[in-house]
């Protein structure tokens, strides 16, 4: 029935590796509050990720570079009580995993601890792999995540497309067998040519998913863009599902106009008194004395 909540089965890594076998698809979006959360799961999505994204799409930053633990944590444990039933990813922020290996597992620690995350992710290939595996050395789910990585955007040039030549493309084969290696349960593509996913998704054991890189094990994509909430830019790779913003601007148009002509609030939307009115009356003279 529409609109009905569903109860979901949460998902684990084991039906995510017999997936990838079976050749079902992962159907996963970013959510970062509760409604977002809730409503991905009533649908029955496979998994959630709170992406650091969450600094463009609800925290108005021009990249993700200024978000922080604090950010992710708040938004994660948001989103937790949004989906209890679904598989949900901490992504892990600028320079939370950068500086040390123990750094790395200390922060991933605090996703599971405080916000009740299955698993974290973190950008990067050969340069990551260290901390990669001391994650999982320390009993924490990784997912990688390689090609375009908004982290180090500056060092690609912007947030260009990756691995579309040759050269590049080797290095990006050579960065999802060191994620594989290092222990990592998945990976994910951003912005990489569908040739190319199709190679390592064929070639690695683990699931490989794609954010703009073409069909694989699954597919992700930022519910912002999706839905239509986020209007700075829209990536090729979107599939714009509903314009939401255009619904929500729409109905603050005809709620100003409402207010303004004094058709809002009518009858239907107070509250009227249970004594009678002149009790009420009585009351008033009381203070017009």
């Amino acid at each position: 029935m529409k609109g009905r909540v569903q109860t979901v089965k949460k998902k684990n890594v084991l039906d995510f590796r017999r997936m990838k076998k079976e050749g079902e698809q992962v159907a996963w979006v970013t959510a970062y509050d509760f409604p977002m959360a809730s409503f991905a799961e009533q649908a029955g999505m496979d998994m959630i990720l709170v992406g650091d994204s969450l600094g463009m799409v609800v925290l108005g930053y021009d990249s993700t570079i200024p978000v922080t633990m604090e950010d992710c944590i708040s938004h994660c444990q948001a989103v937790r009580r949004g989906a209890p039933n679904t598989w949900v990813i901490g992504d892990m922020p600028f320079m939370s995993y950068q500086k040390t290996d123990e750094q790395a597992v200390e922060n991933a620690g605090r996703f599971l601890k405080e916000a009740g995350m299955d698993c974290v992710k973190l950008e990067g290939g050969r340069r990551v792999a260290s901390r990669i595996k001391a994650i999982t050395d320390a009993g924490i789910l990784v997912m990688g995540h390689i090609g375009l990585t908004p982290q180090s955007s500056g060092q690609l040039g912007g947030f260009k497309a990756q691995g579309r030549d040759v050269s590049s493309a080797r290095e990006l084969i050579k960065d999802a067998l060191a994620v594989q290696e290092a222990g990592a349960f998945a990976i994910l593509l951003e912005a990489v040519p569908p040739e190319l996913t199709a190679f390592i998704a064929k070639r690695l054991e683990i699931p490989v998913y794609s954010i703009g890189a073409g069909p694989c094990d699954g597919q992700l994509l930022i519910c912002g863009d999706m839905l239509g909430l986020f209007q700075a830019f829209t990536p090729k790779f979107v599939k714009k599902y509903a314009n939401v913003a255009e619904i929500e601007i729409d109905a603050f148009r005809q709620y100003i106009k409402e207010v303004k002509s004094g058709e809002f609030p009518s009858d239907d939307h107070v509250y009227h008194i249970i004594d009678s009115i002149e009790q009420f009356n009585d009351l008033f003279k009381e203070f017009e004395k």
